[in-house]
């Protein structure tokens, strides 16, 4: 059997996407061992094909090669093939410090002398799962999903812990990383929370904690207890514990859109600068929501999508004019 390490992505969604990648090497006779930092290392914990999953000592940005190389020598001689997924110099070097034979990833910034197998940046923006499967070698894809799984005591001690009925909840993420581009309107949110028939639970970091007190504070004013916020109160594997446990989920583009996807549930995704041809939630539960796709909205919105982090018009239509009535909508089937 091979033993191959996985240098993974820094971001939940990004990480959840490699998973049909992982998959295939799993399926081919590989041992995977995922060098994960610490925050998306619950993601690969949840991969059924990954034997273990190592702890990165790495702070985001920056080289940090004294930490690389003291890493490089722990797992010297442990891997016979590496597989680098982010793009950048630095993911590529802890592998090459490692002496492991194969390093495979794409072309990147500088990489050239570190990996062994390089394969050519695409110009275009493909869908992201086969973006990441391309590195198993293979021709041609066929739709794959990513797949995660929670065991069902892990789900019932989280809902046990924050006293939350299974399945009688419906979870909001209203956060997203990369800018307010791509969140749809708190003011929505608390309107939607409003309209719903069950609880609603809002989970994202605590970044995220004033935007998700923003939601829950109207929604619980007329109604109380409607909405109970964990943003930066839960782990990353309780938060997965909780989608996996839900009646639904809404969000926006981010990684727990596609944690929920990635578990099954009924979902309804709102899009707005970013695309889903690019990294759609594949889950045939799921609800996608995108101005730019309906022909119906006037005027069309030829700026989507522009993948800013704020909108360069600053009107961001593509988010404000997706009222709640239409997610509600959406949840509920119609």
């Amino acid at each position: 059997m091979t033993n191959s390490l996985i240098i993974a992505p820094q971001w939940i969604g990004d990480a959840v996407m490699t998973e049909p990648l992982l998959r295939r090497l799993q399926a081919r006779g590989e041992r995977l061992t995922v060098g994960a930092l610490p925050w998306v290392a619950p993601v690969y914990r949840a991969m059924a094909q990954v034997a273990e999953v190592i702890e990165f000592p790495f702070a985001h940005g920056g080289l940090q090669f004294t930490a690389r190389r003291a890493m490089a020598r722990r797992i010297q001689g442990q891997f016979s093939k590496a597989y680098v997924l982010p793009n950048s110099l630095k993911s590529a070097l802890l592998p090459f410090l490692a002496g492991i034979p194969e390093r495979i990833g794409y072309l990147g910034e500088a990489r050239v002398g570190l990996l062994t197998h390089r394969l050519k940046n695409l110009k275009a923006r493909p869908p992201m799962v086969t973006f990441y499967s391309a590195l198993s070698g293979a021709d041609a894809f066929e739709a794959d999903r990513p797949q995660l799984r929670v065991d069902a005591a892990g789900i019932a001690a989280t809902l046990g812990e924050f006293g939350l009925p299974p399945g009688g909840y419906t979870v909001f993420a209203p956060g997203a990383e990369f800018g307010p581009a791509k969140r749809w309107p708190a003011g929505h949110f608390a309107e939607l929370a409003r309209r719903l028939d069950r609880p609603v639970v809002l989970l994202g970091s605590g970044k995220e904690a004033a935007l998700c007190d923003e939601i829950a504070q109207p929604a619980n004013a007329a109604h109380t207890g409607k909405c109970l916020s964990l943003a930066g109160k839960t782990s990353l594997a309780q938060a997965l514990a909780l989608i996996a446990g839900s009646h639904s989920t809404v969000s926006n583009d981010s990684g727990l859109m596609h944690v929920a996807a990635a578990l099954g549930v009924a979902q309804v995704a709102i899009f707005g600068s970013s695309s889903p041809l690019h990294t759609p939630p594949l889950n045939d539960r799921a609800r996608v929501l995108w101005l730019k796709a309906d022909p119906a909205y006037q005027p069309p919105l030829d700026c989507a999508p522009c993948f800013a982090r704020a909108c360069p018009l600053g009107h961001t239509r593509c988010l404000n004019h997706i009222g709640p009535e239409r997610v509600l909508a959406a949840l509920e089937g119609r």
